[in-house]
């Protein structure tokens, strides 16, 4: 019996070419700094598949908290080195990924930081309870002349439809974990992922990578043509 109900195709990144041209605003493959990769031989391996896929620009976003103190200069020479050897089709470039802690106050304190694109400060926050002052410190943050763009805000389980239409009128970016439509940090991540790409509330999309492994998985990840649609749009945009 043939069924009544049309079967929705579903498309790779990979075939779909969605890599092609893609900006990775959000990876952690600067190597012993901080959780991410942990050896120079990831990293060729992961700059050569992303450079296979397509892929023209990545920011390199180490984190920096109270329990990853990376220091803005200790950074700058680590990026450098890896930039002055890379003889390849990338552009890479250095940022960070800030918590929203008492590192991240000391920081604006001295506006020493590591934006991504022009003028945007990647911030994180804890995935259960937001921090103390959040609102305020993306205020001061807006004030000093940065866009802040939160990291996976899919993954706060804190956060509703209400909250992110707030940050979005507070003039707050939200960037989207690419694996997280895959199912990668659980359902409830998932499901938040899929309805703030319908709802067309995300501005920016990354990898946030950290092993080799990632980038292969995220190249076979299927979606639908709707929900590649919106990720195409996601790849004009800029901070």
């Amino acid at each position: 019996m043939v069924s009544v109900f049309p079967i929705r195709r579903r498309y790779s990144l990979c075939e779909s070419g969605y890599f092609k041209g893609f900006t990775d605003w959000h990876c952690h493959i600067i190597p012993g700094v901080d959780d991410g990769l942990q050896s120079e031989r990831d990293l060729n391996t992961v700059l050569r598949t992303y450079a296979r896929l397509g892929v023209k620009e990545v920011w390199m976003t180490p984190h920096i908290m109270e329990d990853i103190p990376n220091e803005t200069l200790t950074l700058k020479k680590h990026f450098t080195l890896i930039d002055i050897d890379y003889e390849g089709s990338l552009t890479l470039r250095l940022g960070a990924e800030n918590m929203m802690d008492h590192t991240l106050h000391d920081r604006l304190q001295q506006n020493d930081l590591l934006p991504i694109g022009e003028s945007g400060l990647l911030v994180e926050t804890s995935y259960f309870t937001p921090p103390i002052l959040f609102h305020e410190t993306l205020e001061r943050i807006v004030d000093m002349g940065y866009t802040p763009v939160l990291a996976h805000p899919e993954r706060y389980v804190y956060m509703g439809e209400s909250d992110y239409r707030q940050l979005k009128d507070e003039g707050v970016c939200l960037q989207l974990n690419l694996p997280s439509l895959g199912g990668y940090y659980g359902k409830l991540a998932q499901h938040k992922a899929g309805e703030l790409l319908r709802l067309g509330l995300y501005d920016l999309a990354g990898t946030d990578l950290h092993t080799v492994e990632m980038l292969p998985k995220l190249a076979s990840l299927k979606v639908s043509k709707t929900k590649l649609a919106s990720l195409e749009q996601l790849k004009e945009n800029r901070v």
